[in-house]
């Protein structure tokens, strides 16, 4: 487990303080992937430079596994840094070495002898998808490329904690999905617990258990990805998920559908977790004398199960027993929107 208690980073820029990570405290399970999200200047850069002290905190501890990162001398924590990889968002790559003398290059500071380390490096270029390319330069390969040369190179120690921060910001949304299938590949692969920094809430449904959301250096909320999305707290939680749901442009459309539908009940339904592929609006008719008008919906995967809204129309002599039937249900929400 990663145990972050009271971490805080001061700056002080033009003879003023800057906090840039304010007593956060964060606990992430072995195994598991988690993502932090915020807008820039939110603080999640530092915090996650912080984890493996390239950033030495003013405050709180960071304990993996049974070793207190922040209590290390610098001979112990060179050592420590061998089970902490990180991506980085730029690749970071030696421009004069090819892939494999890139991805060789932290087993040769740690002194691993060649034959291993040529077998090691062989390994990881499989992992990563790069058979072929082994002596290609950097300026030779494409942006995803680069980065796969980056996560095999983070790997290269056996790592147990695998830092990304931003590792695909840099990245086409084509080549974002790969290597966001690339990492839990290798997370389910080789058990790594990831932390994942991003400003896109796009990589957090994809393949995150849970996500914290920074703001001004503080987590201002917590939890299981589709909890997070389904009842975000913050409002700028609000924010991330609205660019993602398309819940205001949903707003609007309620407010024309309204004007335009106005018979019945007008229901907006949310569907948590795996009842979003249940065939509940199937049984409704069956079980009831109406007829039901889907007017819009959407269905979102995320790691933590299918979340969606469906906004229906009721309609026939047994509309408002359908309504009850419907809150009565604990695998949905419900919102009356309109009643005729």
């Amino acid at each position: 487990m990663i145990s972050i208690e009271g971490l805080k980073k001061v700056f002080s820029l033009n003879n003023k303080d800057v906090v840039a990570v304010d007593n956060l405290n964060l606990h992430v399970e072995d195994g598991d992937i988690y993502g932090v999200v915020g807008y820039s200047g939110a603080g999640k850069s530092t915090f996650v430079r912080l984890i493996n002290r390239l950033e030495e905190p003013s405050e709180g501890t960071v304990k993996i596994g049974d070793k207190v990162i922040t209590s290390l001398s610098k001979s112990d924590l060179r050592i420590a840094r061998q089970d902490i990889g990180m991506v980085f968002q730029h690749f970071n790559l030696l421009w004069s070495r090819t892939v494999a003398e890139n991805i060789a290059f932290p087993l040769e500071i740690s002194g691993v002898e060649k034959q291993e380390r040529e077998k090691r490096v062989l390994e990881l270029i499989e992992l990563v998808g790069l058979a072929g390319r082994e002596d290609a330069y950097p300026a030779q390969l494409s942006g995803g490329q680069k980065q796969r040369v980056g996560i095999a190179r983070a790997l290269a120690n056996s790592p147990r904690v695998l830092l990304c921060d931003e590792a695909t910001s840099a990245l086409d949304p084509e080549t974002t999905n790969q290597i966001l299938r690339l990492l839990q590949d290798i997370n389910e692969k080789l058990g790594l617990t990831i932390i994942l920094i991003t400003h896109e809430m796009h990589v957090i449904r994809k393949i995150c258990n849970r996500v914290a959301v920074m703001e001004h250096g503080k987590v201002v909320e917590e939890g299981n990805v589709i909890d997070v999305f389904t009842k975000p707290q913050q409002q700028v939680t609000q924010n991330f998920v609205e660019q993602l749901t398309g819940s205001n442009e949903e707003e609007e459309d309620v407010t024309e559908l309204k004007e335009k539908f106005q018979e019945g009940i007008l229901l907006r339904i949310q569907f948590l977790g795996e009842s979003a592929n249940q065939t509940i609006i199937s049984q409704l008719v069956k079980q009831f004398d109406i007829h039901v008008n889907i007017l819009q919906g959407k269905i979102t995967q995320t790691q933590g199960g299918s979340y969606g809204t469906l906004i229906v129309q009721l309609l026939g002599p047994q509309q408002d027993e359908a309504m009850q039937y419907l809150k009565e249900q604990d695998v949905i929400e419900v919102e009356v929107i309109q009643h005729a």
